[in-house]
């Protein structure tokens, strides 16, 4: 009889060759420098598509505290590895600036109808604040999906083409859960080794600058990186020279 390491308590017949790679890989209990893990989680990914690789970092806050919110943006020096798919609601006067910079989409009441409709085609919407008239009766459909643009986040500017190319470029937002953890996708794993210790490192040197004053006791508690469905790799928070 064997207890499945990643499924505890689960009772399995053997473990499978993949499972057998991973644990001949990570030593239980051990944290790992973001170098190592970033170098380990491209070994221990076995999926046959381009996993995405991702940053989970506790901190000691508490969220149901308006003054110890951590939310911010980030642009990652090496991009996400994902195509975001760009809306611009925008007035007509700046649409070509955002088709120029990159924008999939761009208009105004013709989108706002197809997302009333259900349309979700978009990662990301960028708008501009005389137009928040028409984009915030929308915010019951785009907030559960974390699409309604927020001045804070860079997405409701009147620079438009700035915005849109950030975007494309790898800007991102996060902000801690109500469990105090931040979840982002930091790249993919055919990303080299020092690409995704580098995004990490862009992430997490944010993340430390934007510590509340009033948080008190240790702040970044914990730090994992992992790709789509392998195991989790503990990163030492000490280790982390941002």
């Amino acid at each position: 009889m064997v207890i499945h390491p990643f499924n505890k308590g689960k009772i399995m017949a053997k473990l499978t060759k993949n499972e057998k790679l991973v644990l001949d890989k990570i030593e239980n209990g051990k944290m790992y420098t973001l170098a190592e893990a970033s170098g380990l989680v491209k070994e221990i990914t076995t999926t046959k598509f381009n996993a995405s690789v991702d940053l989970d970092v506790r901190l000691g806050v508490d969220p149901r505290k308006a003054n110890q919110m951590v939310r911010g943006v980030v642009s990652l020096p090496h991009g996400t590895g994902k195509k975001i798919r760009v809306l611009a609601l925008v007035t007509p006067d700046k649409e070509d600036e955002a088709k120029a910079a990159g924008a999939d989409y761009a208009g105004l009441d013709e989108y706002v109808e197809k997302i009333k409709g259900g349309w979700m085609e978009m990662d990301v919407i960028i708008t501009m604040p005389p137009c928040m008239g028409k984009v915030g009766p929308l915010g019951r459909i785009l907030g559960p999906r974390g699409l309604m643009p927020n001045p804070k986040s860079g997405t409701v500017t009147m620079e438009v083409g700035k915005a849109v190319e950030d975007v494309k470029k790898g800007k991102i937002d996060f902000k801690v859960d109500k469990f105090g953890i931040i979840h982002a996708a930091i790249g993919k794993v055919d990303f080299t080794a020092d690409k995704i210790a580098e995004n990490a490192a862009e992430l997490l040197g944010t993340i430390l600058k934007l510590k509340p004053s009033s948080a008190k006791g240790t702040y970044v508690k914990s730090i994992y990186l992992s790709s789509t469905m392998s195991q989790s790799i503990q990163i030492d928070p000490k280790s982390i020279d941002v």
